[in-house]
């Protein structure tokens, strides 16, 4: 099993950032990912690390599909793989209604048909192909001008793995049938199945296994003798990824911790959150949440949150090291990477 790690979210001291990232390569972590949100864009930060390492892999995780043209998608993914001699990964989401529409001004229109288009053309512009498309959202060249089907003048790349963050069924089946890579999240290996059954029969459709795809999921890594401690840490987190991710209407990671059978906990705590009662929802997210979102406890206890891992099908373990300051995060990543060689 493989390890990623992310770059922080709104990361204001670089030269700590740059320190994380270049250890994390010597400790044998094989990707690095920057998050976009509404703070630091996904892309700059990768340019500044791909500077400061060599091997490390480099992905967007991940940029909001839509907010860019897919031909620029496509520039951006090129110009970061030349520049990383081909380390650069490509991964793309569709993010929410709040932050599409409030944030960039653009609709959040037909989210899995829009990602999908983009994947489409993306495709054709890294393998040097003239960018002639029709589909149901993009059209090139825009009809009724004076456009023509341009070829990037940059050299094919055509190796660029692309990676789908995807929560729903529609667009776990489609990042099962294009993707070459999933980026997991609201994920427990114990409910594994309502991602994996999805993702399986877009893989079919497309005439592979699912083992040809990489899955990429985890959590927060945290060590100590005394569980119980590490846990309320934790809990402000998973409210606020039940209640402020997303609207009322829409918060995909709520919806899919409902598919996992936490029907009752998700909507308590979305009602709670959005109420302005933001302690009283991170009360009443269960310790038994917690501890099956991330990796806590004793050796013993991570090394089996491991093998859960792995046997659910996940191949590229996705952490957050916790860790009061730079030297206790990498004390963490170190200790779990040295847990998951011993596993072989």
């Amino acid at each position: 099993m493989r390890v990623s790690i992310s770059l922080r979210l709104a990361q204001t001291d670089w030269a700590e950032a740059s320190a994380y990232v270049t250890e994390a390569e010597r400790l044998g972590v094989h990707d690095v990912w920057s998050a976009e949100a509404w703070g630091h864009d996904a892309v700059t930060p990768l340019a500044f690390m791909a500077a400061r390492t060599s091997r490390i892999r480099l992905g967007t995780g991940i940029i909001q599909a839509g907010t860019r043209t897919p031909a620029l998608v496509a520039m951006t993914a090129m110009s970061l793989a030349s520049m990383s001699n081909g380390r650069f990964m490509l991964g793309l989401g569709v993010s929410g209604p709040q932050v599409i529409e409030g944030w960039h001004g653009i609709r959040f229109d037909r989210p899995v048909q829009r990602m999908r288009e983009i994947v489409e053309i993306v495709r054709r512009a890294i393998t040097g192909e003239h960018l002639a498309y029709k589909g149901k959202l993009y059209e090139l060249p825009l009809p009724g001008g004076e456009g023509k089907a341009i070829r990037s003048a940059a050299p094919a790349q055509p190796g660029i793995p692309i990676y789908l963050a995807t929560l729903s069924p529609k667009s776990l089946e489609m990042t099962g049938e294009i993707a070459d890579g999933w980026l997991g999240t609201s994920f427990m290996p114990d409910h594994a199945r309502i991602f994996i059954d999805h993702l399986a029969p877009g893989a079919t459709r497309a005439g592979r296994s699912l083992g040809q795809l990489d899955l990429q999921a985890g959590g927060l890594v945290s060590f100590g003798d005394d569980v119980l401690r590490l846990i309320p840490a934790r809990k402000p987190g998973l409210a606020f990824t039940l209640g402020a991710m997303g609207s009322r209407q829409h918060n995909f990671y709520n919806e899919a911790f409902r598919r996992a059978g936490y029907e009752d906990v998700a909507v308590e705590v979305q009602r709670l959150w959005l109420a302005g009662k933001r302690e009283e929802a991170a009360a009443r997210v269960p310790d038994e949440l917690v501890l099956k979102t991330n990796l806590l406890g004793t050796d013993a206890m991570v090394r089996a949150r491991l093998q859960a891992y792995r046997q659910a099908g996940i191949t590229t373990l996705r952490v957050e090291p916790a860790g009061d300051g730079l030297q206790a995060r990498l004390a963490t990543l170190g200790r779990l990477l040295d847990l998951i060689r011993a596993l072989g």
